[in-house]
């Protein structure tokens, strides 16, 4: 293996615990040498590495502190996330996993508690989003869409959803956009189904038929997996 493919090893390595959680944002790297030896590479490989990683602003050195886990994936303005699935395919199917369970249940507990308030702006997100089809606004349909999910776990009104939503937004919203993209169809099929689908999801909201609305969010995310593994053959 050469000097460069240890390094880029070691990056994922690195990756690795940023994506999962076992290293936070502001924590504090182990010290280069107790690090090295838990990867069981050069400390030259580490450095290269962590230097990667500092370019994409995932790591920051804070003087005669230490390298620590900036809040980028949370937090930035320009997200990793696009990189991070190149590099991990792995990770998108993971996400869709925990928002089909996520999202089944939001839309199940939304169909029971939404309001009047919650109703009202579901369905505008639902306006805006059928606009964006007919005109084919790729921009304003990635909006609308990650809008929806996001209103329909505000109108779960529960805290847990909530904030486990809210805690991984710009991913979700980066997953979303990155989703539809792939997801492009010249000949408008995908387009009608996701419309029919977001709809029917609205509907049962509306009626407050909580098992419907979770089945047909559990739908969504099916197809949208299918879809996606579909065009990887």
């Amino acid at each position: 293996m050469t000097q460069r493919s240890v390094a880029e090893e070691t990056q994922r390595a690195i990756e690795v615990h940023l994506l999962d959680g076992s290293w936070p944002a502001g924590m504090r790297l182990p010290a280069e040498r107790v690090l090295a030896e838990t990867l069981g590479v050069s400390r030259n490989s580490l450095r290269e590495a962590i230097f990667c990683l500092k370019a994409r602003g995932l790591l920051v050195s804070k003087w005669g502190n230490g390298v620590f886990v900036t809040d980028r994936l949370q937090a930035a303005i320009s997200s990793p996330w696009r990189q991070l699935v190149a590099d991990h395919p792995d990770l998108r199917w993971d996400t869709l996993e925990f928002r089909r369970e996520l999202e089944g249940a939001t839309a199940h507990y939304a169909a029971l508690r939404a309001d009047r308030n919650d109703l009202k702006k579901i369905e505008e997100i639902v306006n805006r989003l059928t606009r964006a089809y007919a005109t084919g606004d790729k921009k304003e349909e990635h909006k609308a869409d990650a809008d929806f999910h996001e209103a329909i776990a505000e109108a779960s009104h529960n805290s847990m959803f909530l904030y486990l939503h809210a805690s991984i937004l710009r991913m979700l919203r980066e997953h979303i956009s990155l989703n539809l993209k792939d997801m492009e169809d010249a000949t408008g099929k995908v387009t009608d189904d996701l419309r029919q689908q977001h709809l029917g999801i609205w509907e049962a909201i509306r009626k407050h038929q909580p098992e419907a609305a979770r089945q047909a969010m559990l739908a969504h995310i099916d197809f949208t997996r299918s879809e996606l593994e579909r065009r990887e053959i």
